[in-house]
């Protein structure tokens, strides 16, 4: 089974990071284009350990598939040592950086957006992050394993 882990929001506390930015420093218009703005998000409740588990369950092949920030471009780079930092050097070879996640193949994507990158034209199951359904790391692990 393939599965597809977005960052922003499902991995990493975009959204928080955002909004102190924004309090903290108004006169940015794009908090997301200062320099590691990305690398430094912290990870979200329970995802490295759920990460982690998915990992070394057989039977799963685990990736993470972002979208890049085009008002950053080094939010390549960054989202690639964010992944090392919290994971390993291992897992960078993971990582899929892509603008339409609906060209990838797979059975699973988890997501906290369920269109605007590809999303609605996934081929397999979108499980969307932060829903009532899955409001959390806990709720997404119940439904895949």
């Amino acid at each position: 089974m393939i599965v597809y882990v977005d960052m922003d929001d499902v991995l990493c506390d975009y959204s928080t990071k955002i909004e102190l930015a924004k309090i903290n420093s108004p006169e940015i218009e794009f908090p997301q284009s200062t320099a590691n703005f990305f690398r430094q998000l912290n990870p979200i409740i329970d995802a490295i350990s759920s990460i982690e588990i998915l990992r070394a369950t057989r039977g799963i092949d685990l990736y993470i598939l972002t979208a890049p920030s085009t008002k950053n471009p080094l939010s390549y780079t960054e989202k690639r040592l964010w992944v090392e930092d919290h994971f390993d050097y291992e897992f960078t070879k993971r990582l899929i950086i892509c603008s339409n996640k609906g060209l990838l193949k797979g059975d699973i994507l988890i997501d906290d957006h369920i269109s605007g990158r590809g999303q609605e034209i996934f081929e397999g199951k979108l499980i969307h992050f932060g829903n009532c359904e899955f409001p959390n790391w806990k709720s997404v692990m119940k439904k895949i394993l």
